[in-house]
């Protein structure tokens, strides 16, 4: 697994913080990877259709 690094208002992290106390994830972490697990899902495949559309012509 790869390691990104991001910056997130304070606000943002403490909701984070309080999912995982709330038991609804177990590591911030994982939080953070199921939303953008959610993101890819939701637009990842236009994202990928889109660039096949590109043509890189010389």
């Amino acid at each position: 697994m790869d390691r990104i690094t991001i910056r997130l208002p304070r606000q943002q992290v403490e909701m984070l913080e309080k999912l995982v106390e709330a038991g609804e994830f177990p590591t911030v972490s994982e939080a953070v990877r199921y939303s953008v697990r959610a993101l890819l899902e939701r637009h990842g495949n236009r994202v990928l259709r889109e660039a096949d559309q590109i043509s890189f012509k010389v």
